[in-house]
């Protein structure tokens, strides 16, 4: 059983600054790629940047230059610094981590995503 929650979402205004976190927890051995998505209203979900274990990251293009994600593996931990938040930054963003975890004797890889946190930029 593994987890993986969301956490640092709230109201803002434009021009300020979020920092969101994605904690994992449960049986694993490890975390493989981890990411973060959004969701704003009326619009499908879309990936807003992604990193490997290693740390190669990569970006949508209308996050470049604010956003900026990272990871902590001791804490099994990611966050999302938002800086410089647009109105169109409004949405539920989602962590979603891919765990390799023992299953029937192999070691697989599993997508798991938390419950989302709440984004709301105002003027």
């Amino acid at each position: 059983q593994v987890q993986v929650v969301e956490s640092g979402g709230g109201l803002v205004q434009t021009g300020g600054s979020l920092r969101l976190s994605c904690a994992a927890s449960g049986s694993f051995f490890s975390i493989s790629t981890m990411a973060w998505y959004r969701q704003a209203p009326g619009k499908q979900r879309e990936l807003v940047a992604n990193i490997t274990s290693s740390g190669n990251t990569n970006y949508e293009d209308s996050v470049k230059g604010r956003f900026t994600i990272s990871r902590d593996n001791a804490k099994n931990t990611m966050y999302l610094q938002m800086n410089s938040l647009k109105l169109e930054d409004t949405a539920v963003y989602y962590c979603n981590a891919a765990f390799r975890i023992r299953s029937g004797g192999a070691r697989n890889l599993y997508d798991y995503w938390g419950q989302g946190t709440q984004v709301t930029v105002s003027s």
